[in-house]
């Protein structure tokens, strides 16, 4: 009797026990591959970090002082005014020279200007526009232009459709300081006889001198690294133990709208909870939240385990969103004589 032969086909059971198998093993597989691509974000994150870092060193040895945050809000940088408390610019534009991005910080350079309707007041806004790389971390979203809902019409640069950011602040300290900088354009040719405005925490109208007096207060001034007008130069409790810049905090569902208040602007401008965050009391640094966006202040990250920062000496630490407060809080103060290393 002939024997018959055995099929070499997969019966339905087999393939589908096949199919159940691989689902497993991907489902096992996914979180891993997930973790390699976060720790790959990570140290990216932490590379751009320590750019800053560098370049931030490199500009206190050239300029003499660490990068100042300019004048405010309604005020970008201007390449023909230099570094220091007359660069209306914040830290990141006073950093694009020791960046190798010179050909950003000086569009307009030796144009007529910068008044409305000028050839600088118009190039101003195309370096609004131009995204920059290492401002970015790759965790939380994509280097691009951002729309700018909002659009301000900044007094010394015409509007722009698009607006660069940065996911990274500078420290500003303890105490929170924002304004929208002189109130005039005139300011340009008088500085400092200017008049400002301080939104926080003053709310009024003053001048240089007056404003200076406020920054120079011994307990309720500015005690960062990078404000105001600051020319910062030395940090009495150590570069080692004091942050110059750290991942800024945002809401995850506003990461490309354009509409966080504190993320609506470009990235140089001055000073503004944009481009500089506080280590204000209330605002322990905290992991990136949904619907959480009443945090603009603070310093945060999108890393599951902790915010990169990247200190005046320029080493970057993760640190953790755990961190006792009043440790974190003296991380961001230059001068209150606290040299902790317990982070």
């Amino acid at each position: 009797m002939a024997s018959r032969k055995k099929s070499a086909a997969f019966t339905l059971v087999e393939l589908l026990v096949v199919i159940a198998i691989l689902a497993i093993l991907m489902g096992l597989l996914l979180p891993a591959v997930n973790s390699v691509r976060e720790s790959m974000r990570r140290m990216q994150c932490k590379n751009n970090l320590a750019q800053i870092g560098r370049g931030a060193q490199a500009h206190l040895t050239r300029v003499g002082h660490f990068p100042s945050s300019g004048w405010g809000y309604l005020w970008i940088g201007d390449p023909d005014r230099g570094f220091g408390a007359k660069q209306p610019g914040g830290w990141i534009y006073n950093l694009l020279p020791f960046m190798g991005l010179d050909m950003i910080h000086d569009v307009g350079k030796d144009l007529p200007g910068p008044g409305s309707g000028t050839a600088k007041y118009a190039a101003l806004a195309e370096a609004r526009s131009a995204a920059i790389p290492f401002l970015i971390c790759p965790t939380r979203r994509k280097v691009m232009a951002y729309p700018y809902p909002t659009n301000f019409g900044v007094y010394n640069s015409a509007p722009a459709p698009v607006t660069n950011k940065t996911d990274y602040a500078a420290n500003g300290g303890s105490n929170l300081f924002l304004d929208i900088g002189p109130n005039s354009l005139g300011c340009l040719s008088s500085f400092p006889a200017c008049n400002w405005y301080v939104n926080s925490p003053t709310g009024t109208t003053m001048t240089t001198q007056q404003l200076c007096t406020l920054l120079d207060n011994g307990t309720t001034g500015f005690n960062g690294v990078s404000g105001i007008m600051s020319e910062v130069s030395n940090i009495p409790d150590g570069q080692s133990n004091v942050f110059f810049a750290g991942e800024k905090y945002l809401d995850p569902l506003l990461y490309y709208t354009g509409t966080d208040g504190a993320d609506n602007d470009t990235c140089l401008e001055g000073n503004d909870w944009d481009v500089n965050r506080w280590t204000l009391t209330g605002y322990a640094v905290m992991r990136d939240t949904p619907n959480v966006n009443d945090m603009s202040p603070g310093f945060g990250a999108a890393h599951p385990t902790g915010c990169h920062f990247v200190f005046c000496d320029g080493h970057v630490q993760l640190i953790s969103y755990q961190i006792n407060f009043a440790t974190y809080q003296s991380l961001g103060v230059r001068n209150d004589g606290t040299a902790s290393e317990d982070y």
